[in-house]
């Protein structure tokens, strides 16, 4: 069995490292930050500023894809989200009536919380695990080489102030903003991969509690919905908590006017589903929080002649970081995390297994972050003409909306949505393609994201 060096406390880190003792192996895991997540989620969650993790307080979504991992190999962890005050939200409830069930609708459960009771739950566990120790307050300052094969430098373990530590495998959890590659460079490795798409969207959120006595916000409408230049989405999380978001184009000059309370509540009044959350009351739990300059990245330790380095291999946004619209983040960064544990005792340090993993995320992680560029492609190329597209634009469209009334096409939408079935399948199905064509017909006069206010109703409500 293998001894993995973990770089990073976040959520693929606690993952990674509680992983890869469960298979067998030992782990020892290094997080910056000198505290752990504890279970005062509150003070935690709107009271710890966590520089090397910005996003910390946005909203985040478990997909049924990060649900199963958790359910089939962390069975405690799942459970203890559950008595932390996570919930369980099947897509086909959208319907008054579910539908008949069918095989695979296990798969379609989003697990509703703040990523803060994820990352409690994954610390609790790895605080028992006596095969992990994690290093709290003792950051990774660089990597110790031990040699090369076939010119690939191989790594053979990490140096923090107090000294090298070494291992079998070193994995990087250190998200977007980590500095492998910079350490990688310092021991003669050759630049990687990195390809990166803007997105050219602006987040904007506020944290609410619903009123005591109501366990659930309405069931519907809380899904995303938008114009031609501004959407806005309501996120239900934990313990009567959920967050509403509006996202603008980086350019709209609108964009700083949402950082105001007032202003922010008022523009999210005019959405159906910030109406619906909003009139039930909820007290507002934060100021806005705003998030911009995203991109979505993907970072392979490669190049045109193979790994550039062995013995070291990403997870999470060290190899993949997506853009929040569609929810992938956590269900990738778990996957990442499975495949480490499950294959660590395979010659971790070899060129191969450098390779093998590489393989596997092309594979595996790297379809779903080309549907994240090209959804927030079209996303970002619509807000900034601030006019709605036609064509292949309304299509689109007219499947997200008809699956709102058709439990067939919901059903189809939900398996992509999950991560279970690739878009490309599912929806060139002729079933589901003849049902949308059905519902188009019917709505001559169809107009795609028609929801909330017009360009003049925003520009009134931002103004002040």
């Amino acid at each position: 069995m293998a001894h993995v060096l973990v770089v990073g406390g976040g959520m693929g880190g606690l993952a990674t490292a509680l992983l890869a003792a469960r298979h067998g192996h030992t782990a020892e895991l290094f997080e910056r930050d000198p505290r752990a997540p504890g279970t005062a989620l509150d003070r935690d969650f709107f009271g710890w500023h966590r520089t090397a993790v910005p996003q910390a307080n946005q909203p985040h979504v478990l997909l049924g894809a990060a649900r199963a991992v958790l359910r089939d190999e962390l069975p405690d962890v799942h459970a203890e989200m559950l008595r932390l005050g996570a919930r369980e939200r099947h897509e086909l409830d959208w319907f008054d009536v579910r539908p008949p069930a069918r095989p695979g609708d296990e798969d379609l459960v989003m697990l509703q919380a703040r990523r803060i009771v994820l990352e409690s739950a994954l610390a609790t566990a790895v605080r028992a695990e006596p095969g992990v120790v994690a290093r709290y307050g003792e950051p990774v300052s660089g990597l110790v080489a031990g040699g090369s094969s076939d010119s690939v430098v191989r790594v053979t373990g990490v140096t923090t102030e107090a000294g090298a530590y070494e291992g079998d495998l070193v994995v990087d959890a250190g998200g977007r903003r980590g500095g492998s590659e910079r350490w990688l460079a310092a021991i003669g490795c050759r630049p990687g991969v990195v390809e990166r798409h803007r997105t050219g969207l602006a987040y904007f959120c506020r944290w609410y509690r619903l009123p005591e006595g109501r366990e659930e916000g309405p069931r519907r409408p809380w899904a995303v919905t938008g114009g031609s230049f501004a959407g806005c989405a309501v996120f239900p999380a934990d313990n009567r908590l959920f967050a509403v978001t509006l996202f603008v184009h980086t350019g709209d000059p609108t964009r700083s006017a949402l950082r105001d309370p007032a202003v922010f509540e008022a523009a999210a009044r005019a959405f159906p589903p910030g109406g619906a959350w909003l009139g039930l009351g909820a007290e507002p739990l934060s100021g806005v929080l705003a998030t911009a300059g995203l991109d979505n990245r993907w970072s392979a330790p490669v190049d045109g002649l193979g790994p550039v380095v062995s013995g070291f291999v990403p997870v999470g946004d060290a190899v993949t970081h997506t853009n929040p619209t569609l929810g992938q983040g956590a269900s990738l960064t778990l996957w990442a995390a499975r495949r480490v544990a499950r294959t660590a005792h395979q010659d971790p340090g070899s060129v191969r297994f450098a390779a093998e993993y590489h393989a596997w995320a092309v594979r595996t992680l790297k379809p779903w972050f080309d549907f994240q560029v090209v959804a927030d492609g079209a996303i970002g190329e619509r807000f900034a003409t601030r006019a709605g597209r036609t064509g292949t634009a309304r299509e689109v469209a007219a499947l997200f909306d008809c699956a709102l009334e058709d439990p067939e096409v919901m059903r189809a939408r939900a398996r992509v949505r999950h991560l279970a079935d690739p878009p490309e399948r599912t929806y060139a199905d002729p079933e589901i393609r003849a049902r949308v064509a059905r519902w188009l017909a019917a709505r001559p006069d169809y107009v795609p994201n028609s929801g909330g206010p017009s360009r003049a109703q925003w520009e009134a409500l931002t103004s002040g």
